[in-house]
Formats: C-alpha cells, sequence, structure tokens
C-alpha cells in the first residue's frame, strides 16, 4: 500500500513528502540587505573666534539627529587662539605679546593670562632685573620718573645700564646722560664688566650723551653761571627724539645742575620740577636719576625734592652681616604698584649685572639656620 511517503517520479519512499529531492527550489530573488556603514567625518579645530562662530551657526541649522558635537579638548586648545585675537584691540601702539605660560610669583603662584601680559607690556618698563619686576607688579610705570639713590659704589651706574640694554634689546631705544664720566671711559668699562654695547649703539637703540662736555661749550661762550632747564630739556628731548627714545638715564642728577650754589636748594628744586614734567608730559620716556648719598646719611637725595617728584624710589646701600658686606636693595616707595617698602640681598655678576638672591628676612633666616656654635 502506498503512501504519501511514496514519490511516484523516484517510485520510493521519501523521509520528508514536504520537501522531496526530487523537487528543485529556485534560490530567492530577495535583494540582500547591504549593512550600511556610518562614516563620520573628522571633526575640524576651529583657529579663531569667527570660525567658532561660524561653526556654531551652521550646528544650529541642521537637524537634531544629524547635529555634529565638538569635543571639549579642541575648544580647550583654541583658548590662546582666541585669546590672542582679544589682545590685538587692547592697544594699537603695542605689538601682540606671545602667549604665556611660565609662572608669575606674587603672593602666591598664579599663571598670567595674554591679556594680563599685554597690559603688564603696554603700562610697564622692565627694570631688567627679572625678581625685581615680579616685585614691583611689572616693572617701572612708562612715562613716569624713578630715583636710584645710594652711595658710592652701590651698582647705581649698573642698575641704571641694565635697565637700558633690557629695553634695547626689547627694541625700545634709551639715551644715557653722562655727567660725571666721560662717554669713552665708561664705554670701555662696561665692556671689561662683560656688556659690549657697541652693536646696539651702531643700530641706534643707545645714545650716550655727555652733558658736562655738551653744555660747557655752550655756556662758556655765553660766559654764563647757571644752566637755564629749558635748554637742558631742550638738549634731552631732542637727543631722545634722535633716535626715538623710549627709555632715559640721568647718572647722576645733582651735577647737571651747573653753575648752582648747594645752599641754593630753592633754585635747584625748582630747576628738577620742571625738567620732570617737562619729561613726564612727553609720556613715552620712562625716566631713571641717580643721585649720590654721602656716607653715614640718611638723606635720600642731595636737594630733597628728587624724592617727591619720583614715581619710585630705590635705595642701594652695602650692609655688614653677620661678619660679611652684603649688597641690599630697599624699596623706599613704588607708587601705584602692589608692594610695600621692603629690603632684598642681591649681587653684581660680571656679563648678567644685578641679580636679587632673597629678601633680607629670608636672608637673615637661612643664616642662623646654617649657623654653626
Amino acid at each position: 500500500m502506498k503512501t504519501k511517503k511514496y514519490c511516484l517520479l523516484l517510485n520510493r519512499y521519501v523521509e520528508n513528502p514536504n520537501n522531496p529531492p526530487c523537487v528543485k527550489r529556485e534560490p530567492s530573488r530577495e535583494p540582500k540587505r547591504e549593512v550600511s556603514k556610518v562614516v563620520t567625518k573628522p571633526v575640524e579645530r576651529p583657529t579663531s573666534i569667527g570660525e567658532v562662530k561660524k561653526s556654531m551657526i551652521s550646528e544650529q541649522a541642521k537637524p537634531p539627529e544629524v547635529k555634529v558635537k565638538v569635543p571639549e579638548k579642541n575648544i580647550k586648545n583654541n583658548v590662546e587662539n582666541m585669546q590672542d585675537v582679544s589682545v590685538r584691540n587692547v592697544s594699537s601702539s603695542y605689538p601682540t605679546p606671545k602667549v604665556v605660560t611660565d609662572y608669575v610669583n606674587m603672593e602666591g603662584d598664579k599663571m598670567a593670562t595674554v591679556v594680563e601680559k599685554a597690559i603688564i607690556e603696554r603700562d610697564y618698563a622692565s627694570t631688567g632685573i627679572p625678581l625685581l619686576d615680579q616685585i614691583l607688579g611689572g616693572g617701572f610705570l612708562r612715562g613716569k620718573t624713578y630715583l636710584v639713590a645710594g652711595e658710592t659704589g652701590c651698582g647705581k651706574t649698573i642698575f641704571s645700564m641694565q635697565f637700558l640694554i633690557a629695553g634695547a634689546l626689547k627694541g625700545e631705544p634709551g639715551v644715557y646722560i653722562a655727567i660725571d664720566e666721560p662717554t669713552k671711559q665708561l664705554l670701555n668699562g662696561l665692556k671689561k664688566f662683560g656688556w659690549d654695547v657697541s652693536k646696539i649703539v651702531s643700530e641706534g637703540k643707545l645714545l650716550f650723551l655727555d652733558m658736562r662736555t655738551h653744555f660747557s661749550k655752550i655756556y662758556l661762550h655765553d660766559e654764563r653761571k647757571k644752566i637755564e632747564p629749558k635748554y637742558i630739556i631742550e638738549s634731552i628731548l631732542k637727543a631722545a627724539k634722535k633716535i626715538k627714545a623710549r627709555r632715559l638715564v640721568i647718572d647722576p642728577i645733582a651735577p647737571l645742575i651747573y653753575g648752582g650754589k648747594s645752599e641754593d636748594v630753592l633754585y635747584a628744586r625748582e630747576f628738577l620740577r620742571e625738567m620732570v614734567f617737562a619729561l613726564e608730559r612727553v609720556g613715552e620716556l620712562t625716566t631713571v636719576m641717580t643721585s649720590e648719598i654721602p656716607t653715614g646719611s640718611t638723606q635720600l637725595s642731595r636737594f630733597g625734592v628728587e624724592e617727591f617728584l619720583a614715581s619710585g624710589i630705590i635705595v642701594l646701600s652695602i650692609q655688614e652681616i653677620n661678619g660679611s658686606i652684603e649688597r641690599i636693595m630697599y624699596i623706599r616707595k613704588a607708587r601705584w604698584a602692589p608692594v610695600k617698602p621692603s629690603k632684598y640681598v642681591f649681587e653684581i655678576l660680571p656679563g648678567r649685572g644685578i641679580v636679587i638672591k632673597a629678601s633680607l628676612a629670608e636672608y637673615l633666616k637661612s643664616k642662623r639656620e646654617n649657623m654653626v656654635y
């Protein structure tokens, strides 16, 4: 008896009558489903504020499902570029400063931003002594007058030249008014010290003006007893204009009052007041005047008016501390600076100039700790 499992074509039984081997099934005509590959475009990093704004506008116009999200890392890396653009609007008369990455130590470590650095370079002239710049909050206020006082041999001329050389290397020409020492002798001394300034002199970044010789020729011919302030001011401003000077040093200030009597204090004060006001009216000349202090004297200047006209006073001295002779820098006055009167121990190194070692308090503390009894 034949059943459903019997195949009439094959004349035999099959295991599965629903799928007999005699029937050949055609392959499925349904198209194969391809797995779509998602191609992601690399996110381009914006390089300016304009590109960031442009990318933000384009992102808002896109549908939410295809919205591109910029990683936080890219935004973080472009902060410097954004800040760099904002700095260009601070002041058009100053070049865009480089991005600051170092730390400035002023009452705790804090990193100076690019804008802060731009403001410092715009408003302050570096003294050439890095630690002193940090103590004063940036250096000397531009366009103002400062007094560096001290006994003989304390480093007033080195301080002054360090200030001018630092400016010349930054593209700020300077004028040195030589009063007591002839220019040739001064240049020879600087070369022996390790400062060969012949290159910056030839480039017009540093000018030496021997005022004693300059005025003796004028006033001996006219047989005048006193130099009138306006002639001195005109000569100084003429020399400054010649090289477009931004810095000025008068070393020292007292002998500049040619023919004036030491007891004629009123004349000297009016002379200096008129000269300082005329220099500061220019607005571009940062001036350093030096003043000789007699040994053992508590005075800061010869005529007692220089300290009132100056925006800052720095006193250099030599003191004996525990049997050793040390050089001391006393910041007596610093108008509009975040510093209180303080003293620092410094040394003078050939080729480098003045280098501050530590505050006097820290120096004395270390001496006591290292003292052998």
